[in-house]
């Protein structure tokens, strides 16, 4: 076990589990993620590796035994029959039989229905009255001869989720956590791990959490297929419900006319709208208008009476175009339905998570180490939802005024709800309420920036923030970096056509990224202030590179420093393993292709020991350089085993250094197996860490 799994396991014992116990028990049955955990966390709650086979089996064993799988219902019914009563793992869901004045389940698998159920369950259970709860029923085989009666008799009945939990023990365990720990922690509970993910992409997917953890929050999320966009509201918590975007009636969602019956919003924290997006799927006109006062006003209304829900809303949907071509040609809204493609419904919208920053899930990014119990942490965050802290930056920053109500109340709610999620005894540093409060920002912005280009009515808004001696925080999306020429264009009739040119190329193009805007109407700024970029020419200069953004490559970050050196010399501590050297290897394709033909370069590398394995590290070195020869690139290698190297950097004979903070461990990392991913092949394509360059001219050659 790791550092971090074993501080859980010291502090949560008992609440936590091996997240990759989930597939060992699984096998065939189709039942969520919390319900397998909830079994679990009854047996193998524990680092005691003798201790978790046991409970292990003892799960499959009671999975074996007592989940109905459809195509074996039949038997089960005969079993149960035979011996006159058994238990089963179900979902169990309730109607009110106004005939017959009770109250009657009907199991999803087991495929029988009209069960009688008393009311104490009932009122105990109701959400077992709008969808189901998963559950572990007696059931009881009495046939009688009376016609249109029922065998079956409901016995017990035990909803798989906890009772009860100590929220005072959950924040003395918090406080024994660094926030870097933490967030790890909560990344391993939703079944990640952590070592895939910067920090950026850590928190985007702790943001799809903060509708379980704020009431009446407004998300949406759009991106490419097969990221892990719907698994968050489908299997970790049973107070939350995943349900198809066109399978939604107003009845169903709000309430029925006919019955006066509530529907799904006065019984879940969160309602996910799976495959939300599509322009020509047809949707309910009145079930938009009620939705739109909804999420404004948390209140619906179906004739002459107001009712009020807490319910969260989730928004989710595939993109069909990468995000340079929304930019361009649409918005990043353009995959919404029609009717939903309207400026009041977006506006009600607190963030858009943008679902193109997170990776495509593959098997490395799946948790081996410790998490929370799912339905600990669901409990958890359904009690946080009775605290704000929406405001708990307010003592250390001042929003921008020109900021409306409508964006600072959806900024202040995201803000409160990664403060819930991360800090929930509080202790946050100045700096980290403003990563939060930035990034809560960036969530806002990205939906009133889009609405600008869709309704022209709609005035421009400072997203800064300023603190207490004046320093001011301008918040950018990371498209807006990446695409500034597209992603300022506003409304397309107002703005003209001869307005807007092509999008800024990638760094590797060598072209400017600041070309000026022409025609731009008057009083408009129709691109963002200058983002940091590569000093053309070669010249000195310095450039920082966020989180999660493409368009970087060798070429364009080092090769004109590069030109013309006869000797070059990287110091860089880590190059070991194999990604590492992968990048060395990327440097010196660049170095060879940018020579003049004829000529040689000599490059040599400083770097450290690997104290775990040099053999493979000389290994690996010997390759290079027998790879790289004859393309005139005589590479070389010195270990310093005297001391620890801290800089990393690049020198060359011709005057040049350049500060490189990350050394050549820029890149996030690519799905290497896969030979036919862009992202493995061309550097542009991958995303990037953190990092910033320093270009420094040296010696005579500077004079």
């Amino acid at each position: 076990m790791s550092d971090l799994d074993d501080k859980i396991n010291e502090h949560f014992a008992g609440f936590v589990v091996r997240k990759d116990l989930v597939k060992a028990v699984k096998g065939n049955a189709i039942v969520p993620t919390y319900v397998l955990e909830y079994l679990l966390g009854q047996y193998c709650a524990t680092d005691d590796e003798a201790s978790i086979q046991t409970g292990i089996e003892t799960v499959k064993e009671i999975l074996h035994r007592h989940y109905v799988h459809r195509n074996e219902a039949g038997l089960i019914r005969s079993n149960i029959r035979e011996k006159g009563r058994g238990k089963v793992i179900d979902k169990v869901s309730v109607a009110l039989n106004e005939k017959t004045d009770s109250y009657e389940a009907s199991f999803a698998n087991l495929g029988i229905k009209k069960v009688l159920v008393d009311s104490d369950t009932v009122k105990k259970n109701q959400k077992m009255l709008v969808s189901g709860v998963w559950s572990i029923a007696d059931l009881e085989y009495d046939h009688k001869e009376e016609a249109n009666s029922v065998p079956w008799v409901l016995a017990g009945l035990k909803p798989i989720q906890m009772s009860s939990f100590d929220f005072d023990a959950y924040l003395a365990g918090r406080a024994k956590f660094t926030t870097e720990e933490w967030i790890d922690l909560l990344i391993q509970t939703i079944g990640f791990n952590p070592d895939a993910f910067g920090r950026r992409s850590k928190l985007l997917q702790l943001l799809r959490l903060i509708p379980y953890v704020e009431r009446n929050y407004n998300l949406i999320e759009l991106g490419p297929k097969g990221t892990g966009k719907s698994h968050i509201f489908s299997e970790f918590s049973p107070h939350g419900i995943l349900i198809s975007g066109g399978e939604v009636t107003v009845p169903k969602l709000f309430v029925s006319n006919a019955s006066g019956k509530i529907g799904l919003v006065g019984y879940w924290d969160t309602i996910a709208f799976d495959e939300f997006a599509g322009r020509q799927k047809k949707v309910d006109k009145a079930l938009v208008d009620i939705m739109k006062n909804y999420l404004a006003n948390k209140s619906f209304s179906r004739g002459v009476e107001t009712l009020g829900a807490e319910a969260s809303m989730a928004f989710i949907g595939n993109t069909k175009h990468s995000v340079a071509y929304m930019l361009k040609h649409t918005d990043l809204f353009e995959e919404l339905p029609e009717k939903y493609y309207d400026s009041a419904f977006i506006d009600r919208l607190h963030a858009y998570l943008p679902g193109w920053e997170i990776d495509v899930i593959r098997g490395e990014m799946f948790a081996t180490g410790y998490g929370f119990i799912v339905d600990y942490l669901a409990e958890v965050l359904r009690h946080l939802r009775g605290q704000d802290r929406s405001l708990d930056y307010r003592d250390l920053f001042t929003l921008d005024a020109s900021i409306s109500t409508r964006d600072r109340d959806g900024v202040q709610k995201t803000f409160s709800g990664l403060m819930k999620l991360l800090f929930p005894d509080g202790g946050a540093t100045p700096e980290e309420i403003r990563e939060l409060l930035t990034l809560a920002m960036e969530g806002r912005k990205r939906v009133k920036d889009q609405l600008m280009r869709i309704d022209s009515t709609y005035p421009e808004v400072e997203f800064n923030f300023a603190d207490k001696t004046g320093r001011v925080t301008k918040v950018q999306t990371l498209e807006e970096r990446e695409h500034p020429r597209w992603y300022h264009r506003r409304n397309v009739e107002e703005v003209g056509e001869a307005a807007i040119e092509p999008d800024s190329p990638h760094l590797d193009s060598g072209a400017p990224v600041s070309a000026p805007v022409r025609d731009a109407p008057e009083g408009r700024d129709l691109h963002p202030p200058a983002v940091p970029d590569v000093p053309r020419g070669p010249a000195p200069g310095h450039v920082t590179f966020v989180e999660n953004q493409k368009g970087v490559s060798f070429d364009a970050l080092l090769g004109p420093w590069l030109d013309g050196a006869a000797v070059i010399t990287l110091t860089d501590p880590y190059i070991r393993v194999y990604h590492q050297m992968r990048n060395l290897m990327e440097l010196l394709e660049v170095v060879a292709l940018r020579k003049p033909d004829g000529e040689d370069v000599q490059f040599q590398l400083i770097t450290a020991p690997d104290p775990d394995d040099i053999e493979r590290q000389t290994g690996y070195l010997e390759q290079i350089r027998d790879g790289i020869a004859p393309l005139g690139v005589e590479f070389s290698w010195a270990f310093d085993g005297t001391s620890t190297i801290h800089a990393r950097h690049l020198v060359t004979d011709t005057g040049w250094k350049i500060l490189l903070d990350r050394g050549l461990d820029v890149f996030q990392r690519a799905d290497l197996n896969n030979g036919f991913s862009p992202a493995n092949r061309h550097q542009r394509f991958r995303q990037v860490k953190a990092f910033e360059v320093t270009y420094l001219r040296e010696g005579a050659a500077a004079l």
